[in-house]
């Protein structure tokens, strides 16, 4: 029987986390590449374990990642802390941030209705209540969205930063260059830039079909003249399989 992906490359471009969709990818017939762009390093500070006694404190946690997840929860298995240390209600945006966080053993009491900061900022104050105490647990690089957005102040604690990763460039052009028109994903502005600093001066963005999570990665590669043809209204890595999916069926 014919599989919607058979014959095709679906490069990803995003941390290594985004391989867990390797399984879905293959099960449709397509060949994986990896090829991250970024990687994630874990900000280490002296006052780590002043940070995390504050941390308690607060009325909510919120979470707009699983890398924020995950270096926190670093943190906190460091000192020998765990979920029932914190007590505050924890707000979270995207299913796998959540079950990040569900695993680490919190539970979360409120994800916006479409996995972006910029839904957050509008329905979290419904369920915040006036003046809530937030820590809002990031990357260094997260946009200040939430910081302008919300109608009360939040603080942030920067616990990891996103840098580039070259490691895979050589690899990724080999890939497109020996694939016919290649669909590649791209997950956050991060990847984009790299892909326009690294692959763009020799290969272009025209020999490649682009997906994009979400409406902020796609503004960036817009920015850099790229033409996006699958964005899921569901900013997850399984919906932007099953977009192309549907796009391929429809060829």
């Amino acid at each position: 029987m014919h599989k919607p992906l058979e014959g095709k490359t679906i490069i990803l471009t995003g941390s290594q986390k985004t391989t867990t969709v390797t399984e879905q990818i293959q099960s449709y017939g397509g060949n994986v590449v990896v090829c991250p762009l970024i990687k994630t390093v874990e900000l280490i500070q002296f006052n780590d374990l002043i940070l995390l006694e504050s941390a308690k404190t607060y009325e909510w946690l919120i979470f707009t990642s699983q890398n924020g997840v995950e270096y926190f929860c670093k943190k906190m298995n460091r000192y020998r802390m765990d979920s029932s240390h914190f007590l505050g209600k924890i707000a979270a945006v995207g299913e796998r941030t959540a079950e990040l966080l569900e695993r680490n053993g919190f539970q979360v009491s409120f994800m916006p209705t479409i996995y972006s900061a910029d839904v957050f900022v509008k329905e979290f104050p419904f369920v915040s209540g006036e003046n809530p105490t937030c820590l809002f647990i990031r990357g260094e690089k997260a946009k200040d969205t939430l910081r302008t957005g919300l109608p009360f102040s939040i603080t942030e604690w920067n616990v990891y930063t996103t840098v580039e990763d070259e490691k895979y460039i050589n690899q990724l052009k080999n890939t497109i260059e020996s694939n016919c028109n290649p669909v590649i994903i791209f997950a956050s502005p991060s990847a984009v830039d790299c892909y326009e600093k690294f692959v763009v001066p020799t290969i272009g963005w025209h020999e490649v079909t682009i997906a994009s999570i979400g409406h902020v990665t796609t503004k960036a590669l817009e920015k850099h003249g790229a033409q996006v043809t699958y964005q899921p209204k569901k900013y997850t890595m399984q919906s932007v399989i099953e977009e192309i999916v549907k796009g391929e069926k429809n060829k």
